[in-house]
């Protein structure tokens, strides 16, 4: 009859419609069922009360939720580039305040790293009597040693630098904890006057003055790594020496040869000639008119040395070259090992020296030091490829790091990678296991007790 009215197509579509009403209806029928239980609605008895209660909830939830959720959008569009720190600009914090140092110094007076001491031994030589706790020797030949090192107050100049100052500073503190040493971090320009290669003589001599237990002031720049973990100071050699450069005589006093000396890693003793030798170092570097005319003289004097303002290295040079007399007999210019090693020469030799020798030699076979001089990876720009620079740095860093993660059964899988590979199984009996090169508990840092009566 309806296929007649209809035909059979307009048919079987009802069909198909009605079989989906039927299954739609059965849907809505079981959602208010679910409604009911959950939401709590059944409470007023009828149908038509429940469906008002069901349709009032939603509309108040609806009026709660939606104002929430706007308001959460217009945070987000609004905070996004605020909490960005690839897009916020470090020069809105990073503002000096104004007025200058409220100490300033007589402009016609000729320049002092500040007042003169004559009697710094006898003040402390007093000093470690009334502190018997705090002494400046550790062991019989072991001497109280502070690190210093430091960078600028202000971010690197470019994106990776400050990760670079990281790794370093990283790298020291290993070497310092595995050898008992002190250790202080400076960012702060002590004396605007000596700022750059001179920043260091203000804050040695301060630190002198105010930790008279210390022996040794050891100073480091801060491109400067310890790859060799295991080699110890032979402090010994230099009882009679209050400071220690990597130099060589000849080309210091004979030739007058700007790097026949480094100053980037040397060792200072705390006392009264220490102080007189930074007395006179300090003069040619307060910057502008003096320090361009000396860096003039020194040009002059010193051979190889190119035309630039003058710096601590070039100025100790000249020191020693004219007042050997003066200076000469207490200064060590030490080449057995590498207090200071060019990076240039030694970091493509890294494989070489694994395979060849081990950790503990201190010389070219295993340097102590590897100093990245003129990458200066905290700068706009180098005197090297940035790429070489930063490659050797990963290189020099992980060098000196396996040392340390071998201590604990790991190491870098290669030299340049990041990633480490277990090396060692885990034990049962933990402190049976030794270490390869014994750094977990060296000798040399055993603390010696008094004995008991």
């Amino acid at each position: 009859m309806l296929e007649r009215c209809f035909g059979v197509r307009r048919v079987r579509q009802i069909q198909r419609a009605a079989r989906h009403g039927t299954v739609t209806f059965l849907c809505l029928f079981m959602t208010v069922v679910v409604l009911r239980g959950t939401i709590g609605a059944g409470k007023f008895g009828t149908p038509e009360q429940d469906f008002n209660d069901i349709r009032e909830r939603f509309y108040s939830h609806n009026r709660r939720v939606e104002p929430h959720r706007v308001l959460e959008e217009v945070e987000t569009t609004t905070t996004t580039d605020a909490n960005n720190y690839a897009t916020f600009d470090i020069s809105k914090i990073l503002k000096d305040e104004e007025g200058g140092d409220e100490w300033k110094k007589d402009p016609n007076a000729p320049y002092s790293l500040g007042p003169k001491i004559s009697d710094w031994d006898a003040q402390r030589g007093e000093w470690l009597k009334q502190n018997p706790n705090f002494p400046n020797f550790l062991g019989p030949t072991k001497p109280r040693v502070l690190l210093v090192t430091g960078s600028s107050p202000k971010p690197c100049e470019n994106p990776v630098g400050d990760h670079y100052l990281l790794k370093s500073i990283k790298n020291k503190i290993d070497y310092c904890r595995l050898h008992g040493i002190e250790i202080f971090y400076n960012m702060a320009l002590l004396d605007a006057e000596m700022a750059g290669f001179w920043a260091k003589l203000p804050l040695i001599r301060k630190l002198l003055l105010s930790h008279p237990e210390v022996e040794f002031l050891w100073w480091m720049d801060s491109d400067a790594m310890f790859t060799d973990m295991a080699f110890e100071v032979p402090w010994e050699r230099y009882k009679n020496h209050n400071f220690v450069m990597h130099g060589w005589n000849e080309m210091v006093y004979d030739d007058h040869n700007w790097i026949g000396l480094n100053t980037g890693s040397f060792l200072l003793r705390n006392c009264q000639w220490s102080l007189d030798l930074l007395d006179a170092w300090a003069p040619m570097g307060p910057k502008g008119k003096i320090r361009d005319e000396a860096g003039k003289v020194l040009t002059k004097f010193l051979k190889g040395r190119p035309v630039f303002e003058a710096d601590d290295q070039s100025a100790m040079v000249y020191i020693l070259a004219t007042g050997r007399e003066t200076w000469g007999e207490k200064v060590y210019l030490e080449n057995h090992y590498y207090l200071h090693g060019y990076w240039g020469i030694l970091v493509d030799r890294y494989e070489e020296m694994i395979e060849n020798y081990h950790p503990g030699l201190g010389d070219h076979r295993w340097p102590l030091v590897t100093h990245f001089v003129g990458c200066k990876p905290c700068g706009k720009f180098g005197d090297y490829p940035v790429e070489r620079c930063l490659k050797q740095m990963d290189r020099a860093y992980n060098f000196g790091d396996n040392q340390v993660l071998q201590m604990y059964g790991f190491t870098h899988r290669s030299l340049a990678s990041r990633r480490v590979k277990r090396v060692r199984n885990e034990s049962s009996t933990p402190l049976q296991v030794k270490d390869e090169l014994g750094l977990l508990h060296p000798a040399f840092k055993a603390v010696k007790l008094p004995s008991s009566s």
